[in-house]
């Protein structure tokens, strides 16, 4: 089995569909009037068979980016549907709404084994030259590398002052630095979008006394019902970003939270916000 990163770097490297299908294959048909695009990804190789929603919100992106290369996401709002399995690859159907010189827009919808998993809708940019201000607090210093810490799922260095296993009460509020390996800039919005999947409902949970994040199947139930992320500026993973999460709201089974990713002089480079189910056990 390939390390986790290498795992995830191979995941991001989506096929394009031939334009027709092949035998015992159950990719959906490319459009005939090349109005839609199919990409192929394949899934990370975990130890549950389930799909990690941080894998199908990095194949979103790099599938718009593979069907529009003259642009960048400037926004993906994901909804996912039914649970992903890690036995069979993920089918990408872009569909573009709209192309224009500065702006474009596309639907993409990610099925497997015939079902719909998840769907997004991606907003697109030409890059331009403007004014630029941002309002937002400074970060605190980057930690020292005393305060590394081991994310499950993220296979580079993290660093956080914060205990998410800590079951006592605190702010809703958690920090976690992170700096990948060295990688190219056109990984860096996939491989955040991967992370912004991990944190937020940990982050409600702190709200509560005697509940922390890896109570998941056991003392509750959770699962992300929608994710949106918002791209600000270019920026790269392999230097030292701030995933700064506020965990907003808990209420009738749901959680919702949001969060800024900062690079570590302060620029304000992307902006993140998820739902998700959240059912206490009785």
């Amino acid at each position: 089995m390939p390390d986790l990163w290498t795992d995830l770097l191979a995941c991001m490297d989506l096929r394009l569909r031939p334009t027709a299908p092949q035998a015992g294959d159950d990719a959906p048909a490319p459009d005939p009037q090349a109005t839609l695009s199919v990409f192929e990804g394949p899934n990370q190789q975990l130890e549950y068979h389930r799909l990690f929603g941080g894998q199908l919100l990095a194949q979103f992106l790099r599938a718009a980016v593979f069907a529009c290369p003259d642009k960048t996401v400037k926004s993906v709002h994901v909804i996912f549907a039914r649970e992903g399995k890690s036995d069979a690859p993920v089918y990408y159907v872009v569909q573009p709404q709209h192309r224009g010189r500065s702006f474009a827009t596309l639907t993409i919808v990610a099925r497997q084994k015939g079902d719909v998993i998840a769907t997004a809708l991606v907003s697109m940019t030409a890059m331009e030259e403007g004014r630029d201000s941002q309002e937002v607090a400074a970060p605190s210093p980057l930690p020292g590398p005393e305060h590394r810490i081991q994310i499950g799922l993220i296979p580079w260095e993290t660093r956080s002052l914060t205990d998410l296993n800590d079951e006592s009460v605190g702010p809703a509020e958690y920090d976690l630095w992170m700096r990948t390996p060295a990688t190219g800039a056109e990984l860096a919005p996939g491989l955040v979008a991967y992370a912004t999947d991990l944190n937020v409902i940990g982050t409600v949970l702190r709200q509560i006394e005697g509940f922390e994040h890896s109570g998941n199947g056991t003392a509750f139930t959770s699962a992300t019902t929608s994710h949106t992320l918002w791209f600000h500026r270019p920026f790269r993973s392999d230097d030292w970003l701030l995933l700064r999460h506020h965990g907003t709201v808990m209420a009738h089974g749901r959680a919702y939270g949001r969060g800024d990713v900062l690079t570590e002089d302060g620029t304000l480079v992307a902006s993140f916000a998820q739902e998700a189910l959240l059912r206490f056990r009785p």
